[in-house]
């Protein structure tokens, strides 16, 4: 831990005052723009924009791999969980976060039920089509799968459909499906073995969503890197299709994003029509605490005027598969045609919702006191304070303890909190409650140190005024070297 100087809080604000205060001091607002939805592409349109009811911060969800798309008034998310396909459904984008998981698969075939990894969803007539890739425990048996729903609905239910399998790949490595939809035709194109890398990009035809009709070909992407080519992705704009795929292992904080494209009339089978862009698209951006953005998708903004990028990324420079969050941005085009993905936004990053978001009711509140609504933060017993953690915390500053009874006391307007602060090495075990009542326990320790990590989301509350209070145990587990507990920021939800 970093030495700082303890403040004291105690904003008795009004609700105006304390919005327009946050409005001002909020971290600056992020600017995108267009990106292709799921499902059918589309080309951009020049409708325009509804205003968007607000702002919102990332993380959206505590997963890796996130695959979004929007429908009926819904935003629909999956991350990788293992052991099934998860779910989260939500009417705005800032309330992903505290959205309650749907199971919508679990397998009881040991041949695939393990190792659940980068789902994705795709509507094709009146049926979604998820497709996945799992093994039976060892990692060289990933293969790839695909479900349909029982009705139209993203969330399912969902039946097995089928193995897909290109016969010159029928018994190899394969992982990270998604569909390629060009000229009428779809294509499978995922990772897995062929004479470029072990983890390559390859596209191989579909007769129908669920029926792979031919060898797969490979393509000799670049990558700054030489081990991973994954997860593809494609945009449909400008008479091109624009396919995008993360390189360098995940754990690495240099995983990244490249480009290819091809004419909208080519054959996505012939390797020669695919045209290379040089460099990485998006990459680690140092000075706002993001590393190893990737494993990405595109969704429409609910109007469908805007594109928009949403991937996974760590806040800690260490090589490690764990801590990965999934964020999303507004992406932009450039004069060429090309898609322009911009940076890594920090993780907190206050950004309009996307155009046509009925907005997302939350706003947050900083461990110093300030709030962008009817928040406050106070402290009791002798609390660090500073601003050591830098890049890794909102506003660049947190409060710390390790002194058994010390209590931090969040109080705020709405139905919901999350607590976002830093884990690391030498932090111990906290006693929330909520009202009042009952204490949790909860362990902020982490073997990485990680910044805005989600530690605790309270559960539904009748709206109004409430308390979070986080209190110092002055314990700790066996793997920890201290005690200490870590206040960042809080997001607070009133709907």
């Amino acid at each position: 831990m970093h030495p700082r100087t303890t403040r004291r809080h105690a904003a008795l604000l009004t609700a105006l005052l304390a919005i327009l205060w946050g409005l001002l001091a909020a971290p600056p607002t992020a600017t995108a723009a267009p990106s292709a939805a799921k499902g059918t592409p589309r080309a951009a349109t020049s409708t325009p924009h509804t205003a968007a009811a607000g702002t919102f911060r990332n993380p959206l969800n505590t997963g890796p791999d996130p695959y979004m798309t929007v429908w009926h008034g819904n935003y629909y998310l999956t991350t990788t969980q293992g052991d099934s396909i998860r779910m989260w459904r939500s009417s705005s984008l800032g309330t992903l976060l505290e959205a309650d998981p749907i199971t919508v698969w679990t397998d009881t075939d040991p041949s695939r039920n393990q190792h659940i990894w980068a789902p994705e969803f795709y509507r094709f007539g009146n049926r979604w089509y998820l497709y996945y890739t799992a093994d039976d425990g060892v990692d060289d048996h990933h293969r790839l799968y695909v479900l349909e729903s029982d009705r139209d609905d993203p969330a399912g239910p969902y039946h097995f459909k089928s193995k897909l399998t290109p016969p010159n790949h029928a018994s190899d490595f394969a992982i990270d499906p998604g569909i390629l939809q060009h000229n009428g035709r779809l294509y499978l194109a995922y990772s897995g073995i062929n004479q470029y890398q072990h983890n390559g990009i390859n596209i191989a035809p579909m007769s129908n969503p669920y029926t792979v009709s031919g060898n797969a070909v490979a393509l000799n992407a670049a990558g700054g890197c030489p081990e991973v080519r994954e997860g593809a992705e494609f945009l449909y704009r400008n008479g091109r299709t624009w396919m995008t795929y993360s390189t360098c292992d995940t754990g690495k904080p240099d995983y990244q994003v490249w480009m290819m494209s091809l004419p909208s009339t080519a054959d996505p089978l012939v390797p020669g029509n695919w045209t290379q862009h040089t460099g990485a698209r998006f990459s680690r951006a140092d000075d706002h605490g993001v590393y190893g953005p990737g494993h990405h998708a595109f969704f429409r903004s609910p109007d469908g005027t805007q594109d928009w990028i949403v991937y996974h990324a760590k806040t800690t420079s260490v090589n490690t598969y764990s801590d990965r969050t999934t964020r999303a941005q507004k992406i932009t085009w450039n004069a060429d045609g090309s898609p322009d993905l911009g940076r890594p936004l920090a993780t907190g990053a206050t950004q309009d919702l996307p155009s046509g978001d009925p907005g997302a009711g939350t706003y947050w509140i900083n461990d110093d006191g300030r709030s962008s609504g009817d928040g406050s933060a106070t402290f009791t017993g002798a609390w660090n304070s500073g601003t050591g953690c830098a890049t890794q915390c909102f506003w660049g500053d947190d409060h710390w303890s390790d002194q058994a009874g010390n209590t931090a006391t969040l109080s705020f307007t709405g139905t919901r909190i999350a607590l976002l602060s830093v884990r690391d090495t030498g932090n111990g075990i906290a006693a929330i409650s909520v009202d009042g009542g009952a204490e949790q326990r909860r362990d902020f320790y982490g073997a990485i140190r990680t910044g805005e990590t989600l530690q605790y989301l309270s559960p539904r509350l009748p709206y109004g005024r409430h308390t979070l209070r986080i209190r110092v145990t002055g314990e700790h587990s066996a793997q920890s070297g201290a005690s200490f507990v870590s206040v960042d920021r809080a997001e607070v939800y009133t709907r």
